[in-house]
């Protein structure tokens, strides 16, 4: 969501890359940080590159020579509200409106960034520095830059809202400190909510990425010492030693498998999509014992993997060929100037051919032409932020056949946008090119599973299965999978429980998380004691509650080690409403109903239009009977969140159960209006419209729908139900043959649809 200030090649802040030998703590005394400029004395040039990088300038003071934008008062209007940029006494100011609304004066507290955008961080109370919305472009003139603009033009933004800049979601401490500072401690403080952040050095140095340097210098201070790092726990030398030759009649140089990911794990702190639950520098240098990394989501990344929301890099290099073949961030980008190695096609000529691949023959466009370079065909860009051009880094091949049949973007009408993707995948036809799967072999597979089509069960078995995908395509189908686990899918979670990945590990772990409580306990207690932290915190979240009653002393002793580490993990990050829901989840699951309730009320208190929180309030309401505690909760937070279609239904759903029908179906059909991508909310409407006395009406919600869900169980078969009721047997044969087609194994079906058949058999004669 924030610039992360160019940085294309990230510093896992505050990384100590690896962990100290069992032993070793209690003989050597820890790492500390000393600060980039204690190096620049033996690595002069490395500190001179770095000096040049937008590591450097990532998070600075405001001084004439930082601060970019003009704050001569420039003025930016914003709806109502005019934003004046001004500078008086030494400080830099931004006149707007504040937390409560009204007008006031703001002094810059830090300059963000450097190009091609650059933010400033304001103070508010409680420690909190806020990201103002209003950024400037950094880029020249001539291509539309110097200028003040607006990163949310499409949003109407008052305070009180999460993205206005007073908002939870503009809050520097949990979402953009870790990354553009080193040694970071976000300090916060559940009882008072507030921060007591720190940092070591202001900006992105060295020991972001090396770790605390402290024993090296002591160690280059008597070079004899022993030590197999020079004094880090762990080297970053994955460069060490990497020969370049291509073999006999062989057009790429590299083609081995990563020999480790330590490098890429660095960089992965900060150009990663995921969830931190740590700032230890120990947990944090093995990654997944900090953080959680997403999968190829929905929203996220498109059907092909391509980036579609702000994911970085992380996500779309593990499941590049590069990767596969043992390519690094370091092969490509000097770590310390952040810079590209070589310009253009130069870059990868490294290890690809140039007499092979930097010929007409090969990019078909004429040499020297943006359609020549290799990055425009095999790393197009998206733009974020209003301005940020940024590479995909999953480096395919252009697909526009899959523009056509799965909507997603291909780079041909990137540049030919006039044309179309047909145009485009005959042309690629015509070079005897087209169809050519890649390395990213999943987007029909994920198609099937994203729409319910028949199918999508054994096209995910078959991705799962193949060790030749990437750990996170792999990961993504069982991610898929979690959704309605069937037998299929438990067993094959059950065989990537064992995979070799993190990824591909957690994901399993999800998939037996809805599975019964016995089933769970025998897949899932061995991860209590996984080696990453991760596993072992996931693990104990799908156990908690009944499947944690049968666990052996042994298991029952790592089930409660491991589940302090999650509540831990939630807990680091309890200015954030949705980790105060997690706990609440957690303790709802174990019974633990008072907890629960002040759990959620906690995340309504920091964001009163987070919706899930209201909506389980309510839930807690209506099982204890109280009915009309759980209607005032969700119209409480429906003033604050008028648009939540989650909210809406389970609103109507409590009017139901209060026999309120007319207020009900209001607010029913509202949800269904709201969020109509949700199938399950036009199901419930065209289920109570029947069950209230209007089975014409139900049909006609449940046909739209359908129109929308083409396999969508619950609607199909209610449908066909419907049907039968109404005489309309051709219509309900219709639908359970295609309910048939999804479910064919499914007994209950089977012979539902036998007896529709029976009636249209009867009918016929």
């Amino acid at each position: 969501m924030f610039f992360l200030s160019g940085l294309r090649l990230a510093a896992l802040v505050a990384m100590v890359v690896g962990a100290v030998p069992a032993g070793a703590a209690d003989q050597t005394p820890a790492s500390t940080f000393v600060g980039s400029t204690a190096c620049a004395a033996c690595h002069r040039s490395e500190h001179s590159d770095w000096l040049t990088s937008q590591h450097r300038a990532a998070m600075q003071e405001p001084t004439d020579s930082t601060v970019l934008g003009r704050f001569d008062s420039a003025s930016f209007r914003r709806g109502a509200v005019e934003t004046v940029f001004s500078k008086r006494d030494g400080k830099f100011l931004i006149s707007t409106e504040g937390p409560d609304g009204k007008l006031a004066d703001f002094a810059v507290k830090y300059v963000f960034g450097v190009y091609p955008l650059q933010q400033y961080l304001l103070e508010l109370p409680g420690g909190r520095l806020q990201a103002f919305g209003v950024a400037w472009d950094a880029r020249p003139a001539t291509e539309g830059g110097q200028r003040w603009f607006d990163l949310y033009p499409d949003r109407k933004l008052a305070a009180g809202d999460p993205l206005h800049w007073t908002g939870i979601d503009q809050n520097w401490n949990y979402q953009c400190a870790w990354c553009h500072s080193t040694n970071l401690r976000k300090n916060y403080d559940p009882a008072t909510n507030a921060f007591a952040t720190t940092f070591s050095e202001i900006s992105v140095g060295c020991e972001a990425c090396h770790g605390p340097a402290s024993r090296h210098i002591e160690w280059a201070s008597k070079p004899s010492t022993q030590s197999p790092h020079h004094g880090f726990d762990v080297s970053l030398d994955q460069r060490a030693g990497v020969s370049w030759a291509a073999g006999a009649g062989a057009t790429s140089a590299r083609t081995g498998p990563p020999a480790s990911d330590k490098e890429t794990r660095v960089c992965a702190g900060c150009h990663a999509r995921r969830q931190q639950f740590s700032d230890d520098p120990v947990a944090a240098a093995r990654f997944f014992d900090a953080f959680r990394p997403v999968t190829l989501e929905a929203g996220l990344y498109h059907l092909d993997g391509q980036q579609r929301d702000e994911v970085y890099n992380f996500g779309s290099f593990l499941q590049s060929r590069m990767h596969a073949a043992g390519v690094t961030c370091s092969d490509c980008h000097n770590p310390h100037s952040g810079k590209l190695r070589l310009a253009g096609n130069a870059l990868c000529g490294q290890c690809h051919s140039a007499a092979v691949f930097d010929q007409a023959s090969h990019h078909h466009h004429a040499s020297g032409s943006k359609g020549a370079e290799c990055a425009n065909c095999h790393m197009p860009a998206a733009v974020y932020m209003g301005v940020d051009a940024r590479r995909d880094h999953s480096m395919r091949i252009p697909r526009p056949d899959r523009t056509a049949s799965l909507a997603t973007p291909n780079a041909c009408n990137q540049c030919h946008s006039e044309k179309s993707a047909a145009w485009a995948t005959e042309a690629v036809k015509s070079w005897g090119m087209g169809g050519k799967p890649g390395a990213q072999g999943f987007a029909e597979a994920f198609h099937l599973a994203d729409s319910g089509a028949p199918g999508a069960g054994a096209a995910l078995a078959s991705l799962i299965e193949d060790k030749g995908q990437s750990a996170i395509a792999r990961a993504s189908a069982l991610h898929r999978l979690s959704q309605a686990p069937t037998i299929a899918a438990l067993s094959l979670a059950g065989g990537a429980l064992s995979d070799p990945d993190p990824m591909v590990r957690a994901a399993a772990v999800a998939v037996f998380a809805n599975a019964d409580a016995a089933t769970k306990r025998q897949a899932l207690t061995p991860m209590l004691t996984d080696e990453t932290r991760l596993l072992r915190m996931e693990a104990a979240r799908a156990l908690a509650g009944e499947a944690e009653a049968g666990l052996e002393p042994a298991a029952l002793l790592a089930f409660e080690k491991a589940l302090a580490e999650y509540e831990a993990g939630q807990l680091f990050n309890a200015e954030r409403p949705e980790f105060r829901a997690n706990l609440g989840a957690l303790y709802l699951a174990r019974g633990k109903v008072d907890a629960a309730r002040a759990a959620y009320e906690k995340a309504l208190a920091l964001d009163k239009s987070f919706a899930p929180a209201a909506v389980s309030l309510a839930d807690i309401a209506r099982a204890s009977g109280d009915e009309k505690s759980a209607e005032e909760t969700l119209r409480r937070s429906l003033t604050q969140n008028p648009d939540s279609g989650a909210l809406a239904h389970a609103l109507g759903l409590s009017l139901i159960r209060q026999k309120r029908l007319p207020e009900a179906m209001a607010s029913l059909e509202k949800a269904v209006a709201l969020s109509p991508d949700d199938s399950r909310f036009a199901y419930v409407l065209g289920v109570a419209q029947h069950d209230a006395g209007s089975p014409d009406k139900a049909r006609e919600t449940l046909a739209a729908a359908l129109s929308r869900h083409p396999f969508d169980r619950d609607i199909l078969s209610a449908l066909a139900s419907y049907d039968m009721e109404a005489g309309d047997i051709a219509a309900a044969a219709d639908h359970a043959e295609r309910l048939s087609q999804l479910e064919p194994e499914d007994a209950e079906t089977r012979q539902f649809i036998a007896a529709i058949r029976a009636m249209a058999a009867r009918g016929r004669r």
